[in-house]
């Protein structure tokens, strides 16, 4: 058959093979990234919660292959003893958002009153701004990243005037700031750690305390402040801290959102006590438990098992596959990257963290192309942190003749790698090539992504993009 079919640029995918990290950087003395990155280009941006020039912190840019790193802002000494005040914000512990050019973010702690802050910074370093500074009457202790909508940044504070947290927002000028939300430690949550997620005007969140059983909830409530409405609540009792349920406790991170399903993660309970991966819809119906951490072997204390514990992040959706980080757990103890599909199946391993590369990844991931990005807390070869990539198997290109049709097919999902989103191209000359996308577009047949065309005798070359 006069065809010539090249799969270029792509890795056999088996989904048998291991996946191996790359440490791309490690951070310097007492830096501890403890958070998500952000991905424009081909530049990282995020935080450390401590280190830079003062040991307050810092916000960092840094090439995907980790080359140029640049600081581009060090948090500043507190100008006084407890509560700590400084004039633009210290230990920032959670990830920075991008618009315009802009940079925003908050610190746990500094501002005027020591409390914490709402910062924004441009791309190159410059141009720092305290949009706000927190205190009692309006919230303190901001662990979590912002989210904006239009000109208008919404985010969480961990304790409030109240004593239990809550939801503000801030125009992107540092005006009309307003607590939206002062939970009360009850039904409706308490001391929120993750951040918020928008449909429209309806922000959802997460809180690790208060509900009905005062292991956690996850509410819902509008941009306007209005119409509180805890979604669901955790089924752990408070008492004993470490225990077994159907659905998970303690909920730390942010949730992701899909048509009208949400997907978060509960850093503890569940059928083995390390913590749950699961979905609700967002009228607070259908929720499922989709993966249940595995219980370590024996000891309970021991931080060892086959497939992470305590995933304090965040998931990652692309496609029909969930990725995330656990911090502990895997068989040195030290941490997990997985995957699984949104229905619940198909967890795979994607990495056990053996500390040279890092360890503890309380960050969650993002993706450019096929390779994961994500910080480690601790390890790396400074010991103090390192930034990392994992690059996922791509689907390999594959033949077939039927009568006078040729076949074209690539795998939809393997181990948990979702390669629905390819394209199919194709192109008659290699020296200068034009790609052009293959007319019909793939079916799914016998469990692969299929396109069939008619054998015209012409010599081609395909490739799969994404």
């Amino acid at each position: 058959m006069p065809v010539l079919i090249a799969g270029l640029g792509f890795l056999h995918a088996d989904g048998t093979g291991a996946q191996e990290v790359t440490s791309l950087y490690s951070f310097a003395v007492n830096s501890y990234p403890e958070d998500s990155l952000l991905i424009k280009g081909k530049t990282l941006y995020g935080t450390t919660e401590s280190g830079g020039d003062f040991s307050g912190g810092s916000v960092f840019a840094v090439n995907t292959d980790g080359s140029g790193f640049t600081n581009l802002h060090s948090f500043t000494n507190p100008s006084g003893g407890p509560p700590y005040p400084n004039g633009d914000g210290m230990l920032p512990a959670a990830n920075v958002i991008l618009s315009g050019g802009m940079l925003y973010g908050t610190t746990m702690r500094g501002g005027s009153q020591g409390d914490g802050a709402i910062f924004a910074v441009k791309t190159d370093g410059t141009g720092f701004t305290n949009l706000h500074s927190f205190g009692s009457s309006d919230g303190i202790y901001p662990f979590a990243g912002l989210i904006l909508l239009g000109k208008t940044l919404y985010g969480t504070a961990h304790t409030a005037a109240a004593g239990f947290g809550s939801v503000f927002a801030i125009n992107t000028d540092g005006s009309g700031f307003t607590n939206l939300y002062n939970f009360t430690g009850g039904n409706d949550g308490a001391v929120p750690i993750g951040g918020l997620v928008s449909s429209g005007n309806t922000l959802y969140g997460t809180t690790p305390y208060g509900g009905s059983n005062g292991t956690g909830t996850i509410f819902g409530l509008q941009a306007d402040g209005s119409g509180f409405t805890n979604l669901y609540s955790f089924t752990a009792i408070a008492v004993p801290a470490y225990q077994t349920n159907s659905d998970g406790a303690n909920p730390e991170s942010s949730l992701i959102i899909s048509g009208n399903t949400l997907f978060g993660t509960a850093y503890k309970g569940g059928v083995g006590a390390n913590g749950t991966v699961f979905a609700i819809k967002t009228d607070g119906t259908g929720f499922t438990n989709l993966h249940s951490f595995a219980p370590p072997p024996g000891n309970i204390f021991v931080a060892t098992n086959s497939d992470g514990e305590a995933p304090y992040a965040g998931l990652l959706l692309v496609g029909h596959t969930l990725y995330g980080a656990a911090v502990n757990g895997g068989s040195p103890g030290e941490g997990t990257l997985f995957a699984l599909s949104t229905d619940g199946t198909g967890f795979t391993n994607l990495y056990i963290f053996k500390g040279i590369e890092g360890y503890k990844p309380y960050g969650g991931l993002i993706i450019s192309g096929n390779i994961l990005y994500g910080t480690t807390a601790q390890g790396g070869p400074n010991g103090y942190g390192s930034l990392f990539s994992l690059t996922l198997p791509a689907p390999q290109l594959a033949i077939a003749t039927s009568g006078t049709n040729m076949m074209l097919t690539w795998p939809t999902n393997v181990a948990g790698f979702d390669y629905t989103g390819y394209t199919l191209q194709c192109t008659t000359n290699l020296a200068s090539p034009s790609w052009s996308t293959v007319s019909p577009p793939p079916v799914i047949f016998n469990g692969a992504e299929t396109v069939t065309n008619a054998n015209s005798g012409t010599q081609m070359y395909y490739q799969l993009i994404q």
